[in-house]
């Protein structure tokens, strides 16, 4: 079946790296217009010059995805230069510390919350009108194992994806009559420059190590991207509200 995704409209979030490099470059070679956003405006604009390297379209737009204005910037820019919203990819992410609850600083929570959670909330939200109005869209988060169990990282981050899994269902219910489908993936361990600053010798880093004993082998962000773009895909078209493993089966230990 064909993908349907030649000449879309793709925002894809934390485009300028790992996961989301990938996922940018495979929609642009399916013939998908791509909006690359990014908090690092030189790894943006270094995946729009691959993209057009490869005869694709696409543009960058940077900031931090988590403030309206920039949300606002990124669904625009879609609207604008590609003529509307047909595929939004909430990607961006980032680590917490692996602090157990009682180790949480309030920035710690606040930021992974914010990024995580929020921002893809925004930007959903942000382009719901348009998609509204087309009378269809593909919404792909990307949760996390964190979303799926308690043993994958810390509080934050584990609150935060599990945040996403339920953002995601509620939108499968919500807007399928409008033709509207949401799922997402739940990465394993994938080999990314996502960064994370723990004190090993704390009780959440530690209290988790022995829980990684079975996370299986290292994917890489092309593996994670190719299920991103099936589920956007109209080879999914019958698939709304699933969170999608891809992890080596770490999810059936």
């Amino acid at each position: 079946m064909a993908s349907g995704l030649d000449g879309r409209s793709v925002i894809v979030t934390g485009a300028g790296s790992g996961i989301g490099r990938a996922a940018a470059l495979a929609f642009a070679a399916e013939g998908a217009k791509v909006v690359v956003a990014d908090l690092n405006a030189d790894g943006a604009e270094a995946v729009v010059k691959e993209i057009e390297r490869a005869g694709g379209t696409a543009v960058a737009v940077t900031g931090d995805l988590s403030e309206q204005a920039v949300v606002d910037e990124v669904t625009a820019t879609a609207v604008e230069r590609f003529g509307g919203v047909d595929v939004l990819v909430n990607n961006a992410g980032i680590m917490d510390r692996m602090s157990a609850v009682a180790d949480v600083a309030d920035a710690e929570w606040d930021r992974v919350i914010r990024v995580n959670l929020t921002a893809p909330f925004l930007l959903t939200r942000a382009v719901l009108p348009h998609m509204l109005a087309a009378g269809r869209g593909a919404i792909v988060n990307t949760a996390s194992e964190a979303g799926l169990r308690g043993s994958a990282a810390g509080a934050a981050y584990t609150a935060s994806k599990h945040g996403v899994v339920g953002l995601t269902r509620s939108l499968a219910v919500m807007y399928r009559k409008q033709g509207i489908r949401a799922n997402a993936i739940a990465p394993g361990a994938t080999a990314t420059n996502i960064s994370m600053d723990a004190d090993r010798t704390a009780h959440g880093p530690a209290t988790l190590g022995p829980h990684f004993v079975n996370i299986g082998k290292l994917a890489q962000p092309e593996e994670q991207a190719a299920a991103i773009v099936f589920l956007a895909s109209d080879a999914a078209r019958n698939i709304n509200g699933v969170i999608l493993p891809v992890d080596d089966g770490w999810s059936a230990v």
